[in-house]
């Protein structure tokens, strides 16, 4: 080998030691990243070689650094893979809890809607014939039957309908359509589904009507909804 060429040992010890650096730099930071700081002493012994980088030829230095930064590089992209990991295991999780409450609360809501058709009907389902029959009823006796016959949290929707149909009077009649009772039905024999005595009796409408609102909007509050964008139900 020609004397211009040769390296000298110091030359070679310092490139390895170079190259050492770098690893056992890299080395160190992808420990700190972990969590480690097992390679602490490393770091610090290859930090204290670092100066021997200067007995490296030009062209190798530049290879030594660029080993270097590709390592650096390295870390980087599996510190910001570690980080992208835990904000998807984060957004998993929020995900998931969040998911679990609208469940909870769509349960909660379903139970008390059907806890309170089952009182609607129930009350609906009560004969007219618990009530004595009578020649005539005043509007305090026909709100008395409905009272006892309408789910508490539906009263003030059926009393509105009522009260913008018939007035709370049974006998009520449209001398255009010949819509008939307390809940104006046209045809009014469409009460008969319940008793017979449905032109006489507030207490055969009321069973109606309220049947009637709960198969067709669900409750009598649905129907009033309906009733307030219609004018009709």
């Amino acid at each position: 080998m020609l004397e211009g060429n040769r390296v000298s040992p110091i030359s070679v010890r310092g490139f390895a030691v170079a190259s050492a650096t770098a690893v056992t730099a890299v080395g160190s930071v992808v420990g700190v990243a972990s969590g480690s700081t097992a390679q602490t002493n490393d770091a610090e012994a290859a930090a204290a070689d670092s100066t021997l980088l200067a007995d490296i030829p030009a062209g190798q230095q530049a290879q030594v650094q660029t080993a270097s930064l590709t390592q650096q590089a390295n870390v980087q992209a599996i510190a910001a893979d570690a980080s992208a990991k835990k904000d998807a295991e984060e957004s998993a999780r929020k995900a998931a809890a969040k998911s679990a409450i609208e469940k909870k609360e769509a349960a909660e809501k379903a139970a008390k809607e059907a806890k309170e058709r089952a009182e609607a009907k129930a009350a609906a389902s009560r004969s007219s014939a618990s009530f004595p029959v009578q020649s005539s009823y005043t509007v305090a006796q026909i709100q008395a039957m409905a009272r006892q016959m309408v789910a508490s949290d539906q009263w003030t929707c059926f009393s509105n309908i009522v009260d913008h149909e018939s007035s709370w009077k049974y006998t009520a009649t449209n001398p255009s359509s010949g819509a008939y009772g307390l809940f104006q039905a046209l045809p009014g024999s469409k009460m008969s589904s319940v008793d017979d005595d449905w032109r006489t009796n507030p207490a055969t409408q009321i069973k109606w009507g309220i049947n009637y609102m709960e198969s067709r909007y669900g409750s009598p509050c649905g129907a009033w909804d309906f009733w307030q964008a219609n004018r009709w139900y």
